[in-house]
């Protein structure tokens, strides 16, 4: 039996676990895309002074496209990389007509896991390459470059989250567009960026479940406020359960323990000077060996949030793409 076909039985038993039936796309395009490996403090400050790496995605077209130009649903992976929920996510929105862009920013990195160290890498070197992906694929004569919107997963939604931000779009965003959307999942929320209640003005939609111990929803739901507070689109939809990663078709049910991985979910993080991220605890620069760093959250599946997180998703998106 050939990998090729090795990979599609196994993301057909994805989507059958999920309730969703299979598509094959008619066409997938593979890119090479130039970015930066860079610190945070870097990206912070617009140092364009990092390590050139190429990081990689796959272009996934729908069999019946919505419209002779295409939205494309951009999917970012979290601490563990490219994981089962890309394939469901991506199988669900080509069935719904638009194409899926997956990204991936460990492998060209020399990278596999992060969630035991997550000072392998800057949380926001993951911004940086939807930007630069953005940049390729809004030349592409099929794809509607207004109607590209960014999905992201846990270390990838905090960078769906702050990619909304006008002062990161001016710093580093070179494409000609922004993102229609952004909708974030099970985000981590605890890091607070100078400017960061001005957007876009595109609409944020995030997604968390209320048992969630690696990403708690409460910093979610503090940062949501100062959005609407500051007159910006945003909504959180929380789920009476959803454990961390809910919506992974081989998540554990009950939840496991994510062993050594790294949550901020105690600390306080602020931007106090430009590029300067301070542990509000120790009012010094915050690192990852400071004490509020916990280990073992939990993961889990949640197929109920799943459903309901999808539904809501697809009206989102129907009304946003409607015109």
């Amino acid at each position: 039996m050939n990998y090729l076909l090795l990979a599609i039985l196994a993301i057909a038993s994805l989507c059958a676990h999920a309730g969703t039936d299979i598509v094959y796309p008619p066409r997938s395009e593979i890119y090479s895309i130039p970015s930066l490996t860079i610190s945070d403090k870097q990206f912070l400050l617009g140092d364009k002074n990092g390590k050139e790496v190429t990081v990689n995605g796959i272009l996934r077209f729908p069999p019946k496209p919505v419209g002779q130009k295409i939205p494309v649903i951009f999917l970012v992976h979290g601490s563990s990389g490219m994981g089962a929920n890309i394939d469901y996510w991506s199988n669900h929105f080509l069935n719904e007509g638009y194409a899926t862009f997956s990204m991936d920013g460990f492998t060209g990195r020399g990278l596999t896991v992060v969630g035991p160290n997550q000072a392998l890498l800057g949380r926001l070197n993951l911004i940086l390459d939807s930007y630069k992906a953005m940049e390729i694929l809004a030349k592409h004569p099929r794809l509607d470059s207004n109607k590209f919107v960014m999905m992201g997963f846990s270390r990838g939604g905090q960078a769906t989250l702050f990619a909304s931000v006008d002062r990161f779009n001016k710093l580093w965003n070179k494409s000609g567009t922004v993102f229609a959307a952004h909708i974030p999942f099970y985000a981590d929320c605890v890091t607070s960026y100078i400017s960061d209640t001005k957007t876009t003005g595109k609409p944020i939609q995030l997604h968390h479940g209320i048992t969630d111990d690696y990403n708690p929803v409460a910093a979610c739901k503090e940062y949501v406020g100062k959005l609407k507070a500051a007159n910006q689109n945003v909504e959180l939809f929380e789920y009476e359960i959803g454990p961390h990663a809910f919506d992974s078709p081989l998540g554990a049910i009950p939840p496991v323990v994510s062993k050594d991985a790294q949550t901020v979910r105690s600390c306080g993080i602020v931007e106090k000077s430009p590029g300067n991220l301070i542990n509000t605890q120790t009012n010094q620069e915050f690192k990852y060996t400071d004490a509020c760093v916990e280990l073992n959250p939990h993961v889990g599946r949640d197929d109920d949030a799943t459903q309901k997180s999808t539904g809501v998703i697809d009206t989102f998106l129907a009304n946003l793409f409607k015109n």
